[in-house]
């Protein structure tokens, strides 16, 4: 449990109420037995449908179709197995990715990779705080300044819950989540959509030098470094009245909860390209912002489409910025192993939101950018996170088999392939697979 101390900073402590409020009935059922531990990943997933990947994948829809499906399930895949080494490197080592990143590296190599995570950390937060506000703007038209400070009080109000235990905020966060999913299943059956191309283009891969920004905007959108970090954090909080439960037990409940929460990531992820490619590009409709995507989609598909378009947004903004700031300051306690309080945090990361917004700079080229700056900097967290659970004297007996390191490094060399075919591309480069 994330808890306030009376100086205004947090730590995470071991929870006494999940388990003690379970009857030894419960305890003896597999799924029962299960439940408590469903949670970390749910916040986490919210991280992978923020509107960072709004802005990817309405603009992938819009210009490609539904050309760029296939990345983001392989997106997805990769994110699964990703965030379950950070689960199992978080429960084993009972240390986050960040404080291990201290503790076994060199002091140089520590602070360059720390100021990478801030820089990550940071740009999520810009997508996500900036969604928060386009969302109050688009429901009630308050104006997109007032907007922003507005969704950061919501979230300030949000964290000051974690007083209260994580679940309450996990309940929170899950609400948000369910309104989103919701919202994105009435626009796809409003959109009708064509179920053959969709599924076509889920497994057939496609991409040229023109969708490769998107393609890779897509990867920085949904394996996220910020959310490496972060999983390994939320997942110490799930202890046995103060102790912990047999690891392997709880490695294999935590790699349950990255399936479930991230698969509803996927699913919505689609649901906002395939939306995007039935409406906009059906109709050769260029979507050059968010808003415009909402006001388009007023006289295309109706009021209740265009309401649901914002209400979902909104709730993305303000789940994923909460969410947001827990990493942040994960990365900074973890990294620097000083503590912060978690206002504090959450009111300097507010600064560059409100500086784009007061320069008035288009929110979904920023969204799409700070999506792709994501991208450039996961290796700094990948290979961290694949060295410190492929070694035995970190882990030990949970270290990584030989086949989930292969796995691991094919996944790394993924992400920096689809990095080098864009900074290719951004020097002028032509290429088409």
């Amino acid at each position: 449990m994330i808890r306030q101390l009376t100086d205004g900073t947090t730590e995470l402590t071991p929870s006494h109420t999940v388990w003690e409020t379970i009857s030894s009935r419960w305890r003896r059922s597999g799924l029962r037995e299960l439940l408590p531990f469903l949670g970390p990943a749910f916040l986490v997933s919210v991280g992978y449908m923020d509107p960072g990947n709004w802005g990817t994948d309405i603009e992938g829809g819009a210009r490609f179709g539904y050309q760029l499906l296939w990345v983001i399930l392989l997106s997805n895949i990769m994110a699964i197995f990703l965030q379950s080494l950070s689960a199992k490197l978080g429960i084993v080592s009972n240390r986050t990715l960040a404080e291990n990143c201290r503790i076994h590296y060199p002091r140089p190599l520590s602070i360059f990779l720390w100021i990478t995570a801030e820089f990550a950390a940071m740009a999520t937060d810009l997508a996500e705080f900036l969604g928060a506000a386009l969302g109050f703007y688009l429901l009630f038209g308050i104006p997109l300044f007032p907007a922003a400070l507005l969704a950061g009080a919501v979230v300030f109000l949000t964290l000051n819950l974690y007083r209260y235990g994580y679940r309450v905020v996990e309940y929170v966060i899950l609400g948000y989540v369910s309104i989103i999913g919701l919202a994105y299943v009435l626009e796809v059956y409003l959109s009708s959509p064509e179920w053959t191309q969709i599924v076509y283009h889920t497994v057939v891969p496609r991409i040229n030098s023109e969708s490769i920004l998107v393609a890779v905007g897509i990867l920085g959108a949904t394996v996220m470094p910020h959310n490496l970090y972060l999983h390994s954090g939320l997942v110490q909080s799930r202890l046995i009245n103060g102790s912990r439960i047999q690891n392997s037990k709880h490695v294999r409940f935590a790699i349950a909860d990255s399936i479930i929460g991230l698969n509803m990531a996927f699913f919505i992820n689609a649901a906002i390209l395939i939306m995007s490619a039935a409406v906009f590009n059906r109709h050769g409709i260029a979507v050059a912002s968010i808003e415009e995507a909402h006001n388009t989609l007023r006289p295309l598909l109706g009021e209740l489409s265009a309401g649901a378009f914002a209400v979902a947004l909104l709730c993305s903004g303000l789940s994923s910025s909460t969410t947001g700031t827990l990493a942040g300051q994960m990365i900074f306690e973890g990294f620097l192993n000083l503590r912060i309080p978690l206002w504090f945090r959450r009111a300097v990361t507010m600064i560059p939101a409100l500086i784009v917004i007061a320069l008035g700079w288009d929110p979904l080229k920023i969204l799409v950018l700070s999506q792709v700056s994501l991208s450039l900097q996961l290796p700094f967290a990948v290979v961290p996170l694949i060295h410190f659970t492929s070694s035995r004297k970190i882990l030990g007996d949970y270290a990584n088999r030989p086949l989930t390191v292969v796995l691991a490094i094919l996944a790394a060399l993924v992400i920096i392939g689809l990095n080098g075919l864009l900074l290719f591309q951004v020097f002028g480069g032509q290429f088409s697979l």
